[in-house]
This record gives C-alpha cells, sequence and structure tokens, in this order.
C-alpha cells in the first residue's frame, strides 16, 4: 500500500484541467449555430483521440463528438499491450514492426507510469518450431529495431520458479524479451487530456448523424463535405434527449473503429473494414500467479495466447474471430471462446484447475481490420492502418494501439488539401506533457503521474487521508474515483468503473461492495438523488450482466 502524500510535498505549478463541460458547449452550440471548426473528429478511441491531439498541437481548432463513451468500444477492450508486435516481425512485415517499436520506446519515455515495461517469456518446448536458434534472430532484430539489447535464453529451472505450476513435460527453456503493458481506456482518457489542455473539445454520449454536403471544388452540388448533424443521446442536463446540432468544418476525421464504413458509405459505396472479436478472462492473481507474460500456443490451432499480470490480476487472451453480430450491440465472449480460452489453461497449468467458478470478469473487443476476404485466417489478416479522403471525409481505420501517433499524423496530413484557409503550425513532436510532481519510477506517484498527467497533483492534494487507500488487491483508489467523476465527463456509472477506473473488471460482482462510497461521490460530484443512483446501478449491472460476464452454459 502507498505512503500517503501530504499536500506539502506535491507541487501545484499548473492549474487543473477538467475535460469539456458538457451542457455548456452544448449550449453555446446552439446559441452559435454557424460556428465553426477547423476539424471535427467522430469516433472517441485511441484514434479519434490521437487525432485530437495532433490537430491541436498544429494549432486547429478541433472538436471530438463520441456516441458512446471514451474508449467505450475496442480502445478499452484491447490486450493491454503497448508492443512492436513480434507476430508481425515473423510475417515478414519489417515496417510495421519498426515503426511499433520505436513508438513504444517513445512512449515508455513520455508516459511513466501509465505505459511500463514487463518481460514476456517465449517457451521452448521438444519438436516446437520455432526453436531457440530461430527464436533468438528474430529477437536480435526485434531488439536492433527499438534500439535496445533485452533478450536472452532462459533454462528450464528458471522458468519452472517463475511460473508456478506451469507444465513442465517436453519444456527445454524460453527466451525471454521486453513488450510493455497499460491501462488501454485511461491512455486514452490522458490523451484527451492532453489535447483539451492545449484548446481541444471533445464531447462524449453526442452521435454523428449524417454529413452535410456543399457545393464540390468543380463547383457542382453535393459533393464536399461542409460540416455535420449531430445528436445528443445522453443526458445533458435541462436538455431533452435527442436534440440535433448542425456543426460546420471542412474535414471530418472518421475514426470510428469497426464502424469506419458506415459513415464512409455516405461518399464511397465501399466496404473495407473486417470485424474481428477478440475475448479475454479475468482471473485472481492469487489462482494464477504470474509476474510476467507467458506467450502459450494453443493445442487447437496454434495460436498464440497471453497470460499476464494487469492491474493486479492475471488476464488471458486473446481469441480471433469473424464478429457477425450488430456493432451497435455491445460485444460479449461466447461460450465458445470461454472454452478456447479455459482449454488452454487445462493444458498448460494441468494441476490448478482453473474454470469458470475461478473468472472474475471477462471483455470482448472489436479490431477493425482492413480485409474483406473472411475466407482468410482472421489472425494471418494484416494490422496495419489505411487513411481514405474523400472530398473532406477522412477515413481513418485499423493499425494497433501502439502507433496511434503516426495514424494522426498521417489522418492530418492527408487533411491539408481541405485546410487551405488554415496554415497549421507545426509543434514540438511530443504526445504527452511532463506532470508537476515528480515520482520515481515504478512508484505509486508515477504511476498516479501517468494516468492523470498535470492533474496528479491536484488529485492527491484534493483527496482525503484514506481515500487514498488502495482498494483490496487493485493499484486503484477512492481519490481517483472522485476526481473522474468530478473531472473527466462522467455520466453513467459504467463510465466510472469500466473505463475511468478498471474495478468494475478487477473485483467480483463489478465492485459491488464499493457501491456504498460511490454513492455519496456520484450524489457530490454529479448531483444525483436516490432515484438515479438505484437507476444507474441497475443499468450497470445490466451491462455487467450482459457484456463482461460469462455466457450461461
Amino acid at each position: 500500500m502507498p505512503q500517503a502524500h501530504t499536500t506539502k510535498e506535491i507541487r501545484m505549478d499548473s492549474k487543473p484541467i477538467s475535460f469539456t463541460d458538457r451542457t455548456a458547449l452544448w449550449q453555446q452550440l446552439k446559441q452559435e449555430p454557424h460556428s465553426h471548426w477547423d476539424v471535427i473528429v467522430v469516433g472517441g478511441g485511441i484514434i479519434g483521440a490521437g487525432v485530437l491531439r495532433e490537430a491541436t498541437r498544429r494549432g486547429l481548432n478541433a472538436l471530438l463528438v463520441e456516441q458512446r463513451d471514451y474508449a467505450w468500444g475496442t480502445s478499452s477492450r484491447s490486450s493491454k499491450m503497448v508492443h512492436g508486435g513480434l507476430r508481425y516481425l515473423a510475417q515478414g512485415d519489417l515496417k510495421l514492426t519498426r515503426h511499433s517499436v520505436q513508438e513504444r520506446e517513445r512512449l515508455l519515455k513520455e508516459a511513466p507510469g501509465l505505459i511500463e515495461r514487463i518481460g514476456y517469456y517465449f517457451l521452448l518446448r521438444k519438436r516446437q518450431f520455432p526453436g531457440r536458434f530461430a527464436m533468438g534472430l528474430v529477437l536480435t532484430v526485434y531488439d536492433k529495431l527499438a534500439g535496445i539489447k533485452d533478450h536472452r535464453y532462459v533454462d528450464k529451472e528458471t522458468v519452472v520458479r517463475q511460473f508456478p505450476g506451469l507444465h513442465s513435460q517436453d519444456l527445454k527453456g524460453a527466451c525471454y524479451y521486453t513488450d510493455t503493458a497499460v491501462d488501454d481506456a485511461r491512455l486514452v482518457l490522458r490523451i484527451l487530456q492532453e489535447a483539451i489542455q492545449a484548446g481541444g473539445q471533445a464531447l462524449n454520449y453526442v452521435q454523428a448523424k449524417h454529413l452535410i454536403k456543399g457545393p464540390s471544388i468543380d463547383g457542382s452540388e453535393g459533393g464536399q463535405i461542409s460540416g455535420i448533424v449531430v445528436e445528443d443521446v445522453g443526458c445533458l442536463e435541462g436538455e431533452a434527449k435527442g436534440e440535433t446540432l448542425e456543426l460546420h468544418a471542412p474535414v471530418i476525421v472518421n475514426a470510428t473503429g469497426a464502424w469506419a464504413d458506415r459513415l464512409r458509405s455516405e461518399v464511397v459505396d465501399e466496404k473495407r473494414i473486417r470485424p474481428l472479436r477478440g475475448s479475454h478472462l479475468i482471473f485472481p492473481h492469487k489462482l494464477l500467479p504470474v509476474e510476467a507474460a507467458l506467450t502459450l500456443f494453443h493445442p487447437e490451432d496454434k495460436r498464440p495466447v497471453f497470460v499476464f499480470p494487469w492491474e493486479g490480476a492475471t488476464l488471458v487472451g486473446t481469441t480471433d474471430f469473424d464478429h457477425q453480430e450488430n456493432l451497435d450491440n455491445e460485444a460479449s465472449i461466447t461460450q465458445e471462446e470461454v472454452e478456447y480460452l479455459l482449454q488452454i489453461l487445462a493444458v498448460y497449468y494441468p494441476d490448478i484447475g482453473l474454470g469458470r467458478g475461478d473468472v472474475i470478469s471477462s471483455f470482448s473487443g472489436i479490431r477493425p481490420v482492413i480485409g474483406s476476404d473472411t475466407n482468410k485466417d482472421p489472425s494471418k489478416e494484416r494490422r496495419d492502418y489505411a487513411v481514405w479522403a474523400d472530398k473532406g471525409l477522412i477515413t481513418v481505420s485499423g493499425g494497433k494501439l501502439t502507433t496511434f501517433r503516426l495514424t494522426a499524423i498521417d489522418a492530418l496530413d492527408a487533411a491539408r488539401a481541405w485546410l487551405k484557409d488554415v496554415e497549421p503550425k507545426e509543434s514540438e513532436d511530443h504526445v504527452f506533457t511532463t506532470p508537476d510532481t515528480p515520482a520515481t519510477r515504478g512508484s505509486w506517484l508515477s504511476r498516479i503521474n501517468g494516468r492523470y498527467g498535470s492533474n496528479a497533483s491536484h488529485l492527491l492534494a484534493q483527496a482525503d487521508e484514506g481515500d487514498r487507500d488502495l482498494i483490496k488487491e487493485t493499484q486503484f483508489c477512492l481519490a481517483e474515483c472522485r476526481w473522474v467523476t468530478k473531472h473527466e465527463s462522467v455520466v453513467h456509472l459504467d463510465d466510472l468503473l469500466l473505463r475511468r477506473t478498471r474495478l468494475g473488471l478487477l473485483l467480483k460482482n463489478g465492485a459491488r461492495e464499493l457501491f456504498p462510497s460511490l454513492e455519496k461521490i456520484c450524489l457530490q460530484e454529479l448531483g444525483w438523488d436516490s432515484v438515479k443512483w438505484q437507476s444507474e446501478v441497475s443499468r450497470y449491472q445490466d451491462i455487467l450482466q450482459q457484456h463482461y460476464s460469462l455466457p450461461p452454459v
């Protein structure tokens, strides 16, 4: 448990940064219907947040709208890795791997405490390919591309000590290397905070309905994009749900991930996105104790599956299936995927006997992979991104969590042709600002700095003594719950427990034991009453049961 920090130990060199006041901005937009933006970004995931950040770095007047909550989709349900993609190197994709590992190292330097290096063990077994020599060559190239030297061979005895309960028959040893782990939703929120601090604006629970088209460059009608119609689908105070506004901008960036084809279809009749579902299981660390990531090959299809530590628990995943269901419905793990992940644990950890009853929670995300050949093995689809420029609509999709900055740069570079009246300013080549309070890497204060940036000092200074204590076996505290509820556009209880914090995933029953404390926070900071609280609890429990628990057998 971390020691409490007194306010005297905390520097207060900056003002706290709150997310956009949704009610105030909506009212302003109503009163100024012809307000002109340089860029409007649709989609509040990692790519949309990256584009907003890059736009503010260039001095553009930019707004982001998200139809659900920030990071609601894939960007809160990834495998939690900012990694270089060792598999892509093995497939011969040198360019993607180089970009990924270089961005990984950049993010490690810019956001300590949010992105942290962890060890990975690639098991070597008899009659397995690749073996020690081939894997060593791949890792040599991997490290060289990143400018580090972290890989080495580890003998069988060391592996067995490192991973208690691991099946050791035919085990020869392991190749060790490093990549990084992250709380993906907090990464999105930190980037949004940086963008807002630099002058950007963002609205969650505001849906893009359709594009506004004006005269094209050659003078013909119905060509050039001139804006977008948006609808309030949230709970803006004093406003009726369903109110729409017209927002005007010469550039609309479609960063809606798996939904990208939908908005783009208004200007181009083409489908390019193949939605693939990846699901994970979360176990208590005490039942599956790992201190580093373990790469296992599934006996059924030889796909790599990871077992690794995350936020005080142990994560197992991922799967890779075509997602045939309605994208507007929240993704959920299937019974087939549950059995698939439990099977690999039964093979590699036969004596532990983990089953459905040991699972704390599950989550499923939809990867927006560029490709439409559904006959191709999903795991063999490329993971690079694509940018399409269509009459002022810039669509960007695909790619990896790690390369969001490069994706954002390419998207805005593609928009230059429609920003003729704007002279974008080139700015310093960084995403994150340095927090006020220095901290030792690996400390709890470093974690708070990484997650909240320049707001970290204010969060700690305003926290009551007891609110800084860690909650159960997690690294979260009630001080964070209060801060994000007050400053980070929390609209629903699931925003708080599934994305601003991950307590709903990490504690049994969706963190129900915290409800008395959280009720007080929501009533004080959001102005809810007991009726509203009970309504939110009911909504949250329904979401938890349907989409973050296991399906009934």
